[in-house]
């Protein structure tokens, strides 16, 4: 399944005959092999853009967000580009659509080289990435909101998630940007031809700078989720803080009450207490008075 285009065609989990037909007769078994392999991964394999003498092999991942499920899933999408033609895989993830490179074939005007259609299909993943990173931290303030509405193990387990989505995009997004710097650095081209003339490789520089920007910001997103996590410790500490407080209210309340029924409790005779015919009420209105007493000492001094 797929289209064609005036440099080559995109195909959607094809088969080795359809890539076959479309591939030159020189594409290296590894290449192919990595072709053919299908979508079970999630940030697998590592994204990378390298040369294989007449024509160059790239494979990058695409991250989509699905924000109203708090969920983020990766689309694969394969290349093989040489002087005058690129070929495009894009791979289906269980259960989500492809990638569809159109919006890259629509950005290139007639006359640009192959390498430019690189450039436009590299320059869209990397405004992904950074789409995804402002979905990531508009997630991150809602999380910091909900640390002091939610309970400790909701906000804990959804700051789970955000790490490992964190960990799961650094996984990807740095070899992608370490990919793109290759080709403005000149790394990586034709044996017998220029697939990346200058003005592509400077094209390129403003995609790797995306890729920078991006970078930044999720060491940046990073920092924020270690802030909501101290933030999280914070009011748990004083969550039980604030409960040891009430139990040593408690304890302290019941402290006078039982040191006089213990006083009383003694045996022996020549207590003058024992011989008072209202000696019971005396000991019952010395332990409210008491009580009432550290009740409105605590009280003024704003321990409840």
């Amino acid at each position: 399944m797929g289209g064609d285009h005036p440099r080559g065609a995109d195909l959607i989990d094809p088969t080795e005959a359809e890539l076959r037909a479309q591939l030159p007769e020189s594409v290296h078994a590894t290449a192919l092999a990595a072709l053919l392999a299908p979508h079970v991964h999630d940030d697998e394999p590592r994204p990378r853009i390298e040369s294989h003498g007449d024509y160059v092999f790239g494979l990058l991942l695409v991250p989509v967000a699905v924000p109203r499920e708090d969920r983020l899933f990766y689309q694969e999408v394969d290349f093989i580009a040489t002087h005058d033609r690129m070929l495009t895989v894009s791979k289906t993830p269980p259960g989500e659509p492809p990638f569809d490179p159109k919006p890259a074939q629509e950005a290139c005007r007639v006359h640009e080289e192959v390498g430019m259609y690189v450039y436009h299909l590299v320059d869209e993943i990397a405004e992904r990435f950074l789409d995804l990173i402002d979905a990531l931290d508009d997630q991150i303030d809602e999380l910091e909101d909900m640390v002091a509405e939610s309970a400790p193990p909701v906000v804990g387990r959804r700051l789970r998630e955000l790490r490992h989505d964190v960990l799961g995009i650094r996984r990807t997004l740095s070899p992608s940007r370490d990919a793109v710097r290759r080709v403005v650095d000149n790394r990586v081209d034709l044996d017998d031809a220029e697939l990346f003339p200058h003005d592509v490789e400077i094209a390129f520089g403003s995609a790797y700078d995306k890729f920078l920007r991006a970078s930044e910001a999720l060491d940046s997103s990073r920092d924020s989720l270690a802030g909501v996590r101290d933030y999280l410790q914070g009011k748990i500490s004083n969550d039980q803080n604030e409960v040891m407080k009430r139990l040593t209210v408690i304890a302290s309340l019941l402290l006078l009450p039982t040191f006089i029924v213990g006083l009383y409790g003694q045996n022996f005779h020549h207590i003058p207490e024992l011989g008072w015919s209202w000696g019971y009420w005396w000991a019952w209105g010395l332990i409210v008075g008491t009580t009432i007493a550290q009740l409105v000492f605590f009280k003024w001094k704003k321990w409840f």
